[in-house]
């Protein structure tokens, strides 16, 4: 049985991308997830993995071949329907073509070609020395490797974009790709050589301050509900012992769960899948083990709340409000997915009913949305935690094997920030809280209720 293997999405607007180097031949074995053929778009140069393992049986688009998101780059199978792929060889039938050709056109050809001479008569008369030059060396061609240097060749739209923001004229870089063609690399070099001279012959263009805002040196009245938050943050700081802990977790692999599932949950929900369901459903889950962080102070007793009702930040130009998702604990991915897009979309349009606003128990906010480290969110009273998720990032960590072996990896890692009320809330009880939902992170085993 065979496979085909698809152009994957490589960004938000990233609608094709150009095969610039096969890392496999037809006939060649590969293993899933092993490296099958590089593809460049304006965006990004990126190795395709192979979603699955088998026998190369037929690769659809050659190497500079620029097709749209979708198109099937190559087919997998067992083997068997690898002798398929010898109608490559298509090009090994035209000699055919060339037996005719040599039949009677030969001659035909060559009478015409002999009738040139008229034109190597006119090269002589130019005495351009020249045509020598065209006599012995119409193997001088070999010369033409300035030809694709000056002609620069084919680029892939990212090379070519690069070599526009470094001020690289292509037509003088030499390419070390396949045929001669310029890759990224040969650019960052030519960059890395002029930039240099550029910096000493140009000077760094000046710095432009951002537009000024029509709020700068005016007074306005608070809103409600500025008022409303203010006088609740104030109530909530003066009443409450506050403390906030941070964890480290790596989402690897939620990340490469997402970009597996990303095609089928986008066609089923309508939206991309992000981080936050995740967040959400690990956080609920993790509630349901650890009760005094879902819980209400009412005087003297202790209120442990029977569902997980997680309230979501959403930021309007009105000011920060709070949907909830009720009974999180028990919803899969898609369910929770859908739930924050249609409510943050209701908020903003000032949709939302009044009761979809009340009855939270715990606050998730994601100031990484727009690119924060992590924060020490504040809790707000009645509720006695919130969850604050930083900006994921890719960067060098230190990872362990299983034979106990060190090694340095890119990982996508995000900060956890939780805050919490001490009058309830031990620091011990945060911290296991934080390492429950850590582990489920991690872990990112979430194929059985990602609810496709």
């Amino acid at each position: 049985m065979s496979e085909s293997v698809v152009l994957p999405a490589l960004g938000e607007s990233v609608t094709e991308g150009t095969v610039t180097r096969w890392l496999k031949k037809v006939g060649e074995t590969v293993a899933i997830d092993e490296p099958l053929v590089e593809v460049s778009t304006d965006k990004v140069d990126t190795e395709i993995p192979s979603p699955v393992a088998g026998v190369i049986e037929q690769i659809l688009v050659q190497e500079d071949e620029t097709v749209e998101v979708g198109a099937v780059l190559v087919i997998i199978g067992d083997g068997s329907g690898a002798g398929s792929a010898p109608a490559a060889p298509v090009a090994e039938a035209a000699p055919v073509v060339e037996a005719p050709v040599v039949a009677a056109p030969a001659p035909a050809v060559e009478a015409p070609v002999v009738a040139a001479p008229v034109v190597a008569a006119p090269v002589v008369a130019a005495p351009v020395v020249s045509a020598p030059v065209v006599a012995a060396p119409v193997a001088a061609a070999p010369a033409a490797p300035a030809a694709p240097i000056s002609d620069a060749g084919y680029v892939t739209p990212l090379v070519r974009k690069l070599a526009q923001e470094s001020g690289i004229d292509l037509t003088q870089i030499a390419g070390t790709g396949v045929g001669g063609r310029i890759r990224k690399d040969d650019v960052l070099n030519a960059t890395s050589v002029s930039a240099p001279a550029a910096a000493a012959s140009a000077p760094a263009a000046a710095y432009v301050p951002g537009a000024a805002s029509p709020l700068r040196g005016t007074t306005e009245p608070m809103s409600r509900l500025r008022k409303v938050l203010a006088e609740r943050a104030v109530a909530s700081m003066v009443s409450t012992a506050q403390l906030t802990t941070v964890v480290e977790v790596d989402v690897t692999k939620i990340a490469q769960l997402r970009q597996k599932v990303q095609s089928a949950f986008v066609a089923k929900s309508g939206g991309k899948l992000n981080f936050m369901p995740f967040f959400a459903l690990a956080a609920a889950e993790a509630l349901r083990v650890h009760p005094k962080l879902n819980a209400t102070i009412d005087g003297d007793n202790i209120v442990y709340h029977g569902s997980e009702n997680i309230s979501f930040a959403v930021d309007t130009e009105k000011g920060l409000l709070t949907p909830v998702i009720r009974d999180a604990a028990s919803l899969n991915i898609l369910e929770i997915a859908q739930q924050i897009a249609d409510k943050a979309a209701r908020t903003r349009a000032n949709q939302l009913k009044p009761d979809e606003l009340g009855g939270g128990t715990f606050t998730l906010t994601n100031t990484g949305s727009r690119g924060a480290l992590f924060d020490t969110p504040v809790v707000f009273l009645p509720q006695v935690a919130i969850l604050g998720t930083g900006v994921v990032t890719k960067r060098p960590v230190v990872v362990t094997d299983a034979n106990g072996q060190d090694a340095i990896s890119i990982r996508s890692m995000v900060y956890l920030a939780l805050s919490y009320d001490h009058r309830l809330v031990d620091g011990a009880d945060a911290s296991r809280f934080l390492v429950d939902v850590k582990a489920r992170l991690e872990d990112a085993n979430f194929d059985a209720v990602l609810g496709l």
